[in-house]
Order: structure tokens, then sequence, then C-alpha cells
């Protein structure tokens, strides 16, 4: 198996990571956020996703490298990181009541074949009707002003939520293990079996 590096220094695609019981090491990409002009939220993602991965392959020559992004869409809108609590605020208020459509890029890419693969893993969030007082309430308990959508659906901003909708729940965070799992079995990995390994 060849050595397996996360380009992201997310806390939350790393600790979704290290589930899977394999060895990693994280590098922080250097790369433009920016959409293109005309660009569908799921082209960049897949793109970012991509640029990721690439941009720590000079470092990292002969390893399969794990790249993603993530928007959440409302309306058509992508829906950034809010960055601080008047934003979140705003997000949430907007939120309410509604579904979003959350869209994660998931790249790997085998730096030494210079061989790419990339899907986009789509997940809903129904909200329920929220007051300014439960807004702001979980935002003063949880800040999660560095999370698209301004959740933390692995904390208390599932009590946000009516209903979910998507294949994998590890999406919502930022890395859906179900499809990595498949990406990885077509450069070979067994992913049960070198978690066996990896834990003797």
């Amino acid at each position: 198996m060849r050595p397996l590096v996360l380009a992201s220094t997310s806390p939350f695609r790393r600790a979704l990571l290290q589930r899977l019981g394999l060895p990693f090491e994280t590098q922080a990409p250097a790369c433009d956020e920016t959409a293109l002009p005309g660009e569908s939220a799921q082209d960049l993602v897949v793109r970012l996703a991509e640029n990721k991965a690439r941009a720590v392959s000079e470092a990292f020559p002969r390893h399969l490298i794990i790249g993603s992004d993530q928007v959440a869409v409302l309306d058509g809108e992508i829906l950034g990181k809010p960055g601080d609590h008047a934003r979140a605020t705003a997000q949430l208020t907007a939120a309410s009541g509604r579904t979003v459509q959350f869209l994660t890029g998931l790249c790997l890419f085998n730096s030494e074949l210079d061989r790419v693969q990339c899907c986009c893993e789509p997940f809903e969030v129904a909200f329920r009707p929220l007051s300014a007082a439960q807004i702001e309430a979980y935002l003063r308990v949880e800040q999660p002003y560095n999370c698209a959508g301004s959740f933390k659906s692995e904390g208390l901003g599932i009590a946000l939520f009516e209903r979910l909708r998507g294949d994998d729940p590890n999406a919502l965070i930022g890395l859906p293990l179900i499809r990595l799992v498949a990406l990885l079995a077509e450069e070979g990995v067994d992913v049960l079996l070198a978690a066996a390994e990896a834990a003797q």
C-alpha cells in the first residue's frame, strides 16, 4: 500500500479518516479556493478537492493523497464558512424550516502514477423551524464559525435538524468515508485488510 496523505489540516476530517485505522500524514494544501465565473457548486467542490490533493503532491511523490472540499447550498447560493457570530446567525436564520444541500468533493490522487479519482457526495439537511433565541443559544454553546452552514452535526448541531438524507453521514462532517473506501479499493487497497495489518 502506498503511504496515505490527507491534504487538509481540518481536525474534523482528520478524526474521520482515523476511523479507518490506516496510518496517514496530514499536510496543509496551498491553493486558491475562489469559485470560477459561472462555476456550479458541484464543479467547484470537485475541482478544489483535486487541487488540494495535487497541491501537496510535490512533497509526497509516491503517495495516495486525499483531497476534500465542501459547500452548503441554499436557493442556489453557496453558503461559505460564516467566520463570525453575525454571519452564522444570518445563515441559520435563512436555513430555519428549510432544506440545505451539502456537496462534498472528494479526490484520491495517486501522485506516482498521476492518476486521479474524483466524485461529489450530496447530503441534505432539513432544519427545524428555529427561533432567534434557539439560534443564539446554539451559537453561544458551539461557536461553529469555521463550519460551512454554521453548525457541527457531530455535536449539539444535531438538535437543529428535523431530518437528514444521504448515503453517508460522514459526508456532512466533511469526508465521505464510504466513497473513500471505494476509491481506495480502485487503487488496490482493501481497507479492512489494511486496517487489520496496521493494528498488528
